[in-house]
């Protein structure tokens, strides 16, 4: 799947809004405002439960690692979640 086709396809579960559980969520993590180098993926299976949480770093902005995109599409697909949010923008490290 190539890089522009991930991220349509995660912005599209994003401007769903929340449709419930099971939830994903999506964080992006960096030095600055312009590179994420982490990428925090939770995943909550129910109101109140426990958030499982994958991570994956690169020394490159990650938002542009076609197969952490990719990854990320297939967890969204796989854990069959009704609802994906993403933090706007990068956070602090």
């Amino acid at each position: 799947m190539n890089l522009e086709k991930s991220h349509k396809r995660i912005a599209k579960q994003v401007r769903k809004g929340f449709q419930g559980y099971p939830l994903i969520s999506i964080t992006y993590h960096g030095p600055s405002d312009s590179l994420a180098t982490k990428v925090v993926v939770g995943f909550t299976a129910e109101e109140d439960a426990e958030m499982m949480t994958e991570t994956f770093s690169t020394q490159s902005d990650i938002r542009e690692d076609v197969a952490v995109q990719t990854t990320i599409i297939k967890i969204i697909d796989r854990s069959g979640a009704k609802s994906v949010s993403m933090d706007d923008g990068v956070q602090p490290l």
